[in-house]
């Protein structure tokens, strides 16, 4: 963060300063909520969660070396008081407020999008930096799957340019995003950053903490749906991001994918100008302006050839406006992932990289968030696709096709998909899962492990033994792990993936375990 002193933050955020013995002491270091990061210099967030209030940790990360605390009320220590939110202000969709009792995360919270705003415009402004002349530009990316690995994707392109700052694995809500906002410093010359939504609004308020000049859209799709209640409304909210960027004539660039229809309709919502990518060798693409005419315009970023090889890794042919770039090889799994690295490229396009500096980095890229396609394979030849981090029917179908992909080229080798409940689905969510599981006959997938004593995994096991495919349910991770260790033969390949809160990376790491794997 850039050098602030507790009487800068207390006007930037309109709160006060108390029990400090000098208001113009200055936070040089971080900003953190986890009292055990805390170190000299630093400024702690008093959050209240579930279990533990951050209040009571002010003493504790005062005597570590933080400045002060931004806090809700007197903590007996050095402390910016942040002023309340009134009620009717409060985001009632918010995981972060869930038990907010007192009104106090939400007051914290709303200083410190106050403060990364601050730090934002601060940086954006052209300054010196040593010897440079920087200014801070923001990336925003969205949509309902591979937010984090195009954010991967963009973090490993933009740090070959410049200082980067990018959130790690997920920080994209209300918390994450003004705390990744803040790690900024003043020779950070890109910000990376992911937004998520629950509701409509979300990325509005994302946007309002760090203003996006370059925003990525990737696709609307089933993701929180039962949230959202249509897709419709999914699009609605996720457009909020192109709603939000400057002019073409400040430099404001939407990235589109050509392939999305939900996400095409966004066009005549922004006022930057439009790049658009496909991944499905989609050249030319039109869509409907402000006033509903329909305009014809060139794919700016496509991928045409795109094979897998014996590791379901990625390659194909690019072109960049019209310019063949040649074959491009992904250390990434999945063809999903193209998309993901088109949408990052684009960005890239979009900030004026140079397209040598662009493919080199992504030539250097790999998986570099956890348990999101993190293959491994054991000593006796068995591969474990640990993709547990979150699912929802589009990702569930990226995953598969990788699965089934893998094992395709060994003989004699069997597709194990060892799944859980996909969260956040909706009215029809047990019919969502009996579709997946009569899917995965068509996809290729030998065998199905369904984790889970609940009628969602029931529904994936029923339709998918219906349809021909070997199906067994288990009722927890261990039981899944115990399976697998029993009837995995050497060269079988598995795939894990479920919605993170069924912590399915247990089962991965289990099996991944033993007899010994190598990366």
């Amino acid at each position: 963060m850039i050098n602030l002193s507790l009487a800068d933050i207390a006007r930037i955020v309109g709160g006060r300063v108390a029990d400090a013995p000098d208001e113009n002491a200055l936070v040089t270091g971080n900003v953190e909520f986890d009292s055990r990061k805390i170190g000299p210099g630093d400024l702690f967030l008093a959050l209240a969660g579930a279990r533990v209030d951050g209040h009571d940790f002010a003493v504790k990360a005062t005597e570590q070396g933080a400045v002060g605390t931004l806090a809700f009320r007197e903590v007996g220590v050095p402390a910016v008081i942040v002023p309340p939110v009134p009620e009717e202000e409060r985001k009632h969709d918010s995981y972060a407020l869930e038990n907010d009792a007192d009104g106090s995360v939400a007051a914290v919270l709303a200083a410190l999008g106050k403060l990364a705003r601050h730090v934002v415009d601060t940086l954006a402004t052209p300054h010196q930096a040593g010897e440079e002349t920087v200014a801070l530009t923001v990336i925003g990316v969205t949509g309902s799957a591979g937010k984090t690995s195009t954010k991967d994707f963009m973090a490993t392109i933009f740090r070959a340019a410049g200082a980067t700052v990018a959130p790690p694995g997920s920080f994209n809500n209300e918390i994450g995003h003004p705390y990744t906002a803040l790690k900024c410093e003043p020779v950070t010359r890109y910000l990376v950053a992911e937004m998520s939504a629950r509701g409509l609004g979300h990325v509005a308020n994302l946007a309002r903490i760090a203003p996006p000049k370059i925003g990525v859209e990737l696709n609307v799709g089933s993701a929180h749906l039962g949230e959202f209640g249509s897709r419709e409304t999914i699009a609605q909210a996720k457009g909020e991001l192109v709603e939000a960027l400057p002019d073409a004539a400040e430099g404001g660039v939407a990235v589109l994918n050509a392939n999305d229809d939900f996400v095409m309709s966004m066009s005549p919502r922004t006022k930057a100008g439009i790049l658009l990518y496909s991944a499905l060798g989609k050249k030319e693409a039109s869509y409907a302006d402000a006033t509903g005419e329909r305009v014809n315009t060139s794919v700016d970023i496509v991928a045409t050839n795109v094979s897998l090889d014996e590791l379901a890794r990625p390659s194909f042919d690019l072109t960049i406006r019209g310019e063949e770039q040649g074959r491009v090889q992904l250390g990434v799994f999945g063809e999903h992932q193209v998309a993901n690295c088109l949408a990052a490229i684009g960005a890239a396009v979009a900030a004026g990289l140079d397209s040598a500096l662009i493919l080199g980095a992504v030539a250097s890229h790999h998986n570099a968030s956890a348990h999101r396609m993190d293959v491994r394979t054991r000593a006796d030849g068995v591969t474990v696709i640990n993709d547990s981090y979150n699912a929802n029917p589009e990702s569930m179908r990226a995953g598969l096709k990788a699965l089934v992909s893998m094992a395709a080229g060994r003989k004699g080798a069997a597709s194990w998909a060892v799944l859980g409940p996909m969260g956040e689905l909706g009215e029809d969510e047990v019919g969502s899962h009996a579709d997946l599981g009569r899917e995965l006959a068509s996809l290729g997938v030998d065998k199905l492990v369904a984790v889970g004593d609940n009628p969602l995994s029931a529904a994936m096991k029923d339709a998918a033994q219906r349809a021909g495919v070997e199906a067994r349910l288990v009722a927890d991770n261990d039981a899944a792990a115990a399976e697998l260790r029993e009837r995995l033969r050497p060269g079988d390949v598995v795939l894990v993936k479920a919605s993170n809160a069924f912590k399915l990376w247990q089962v991965a790491e289990a099996l991944a375990e033993a007899p010994g794997a190598s990366s």
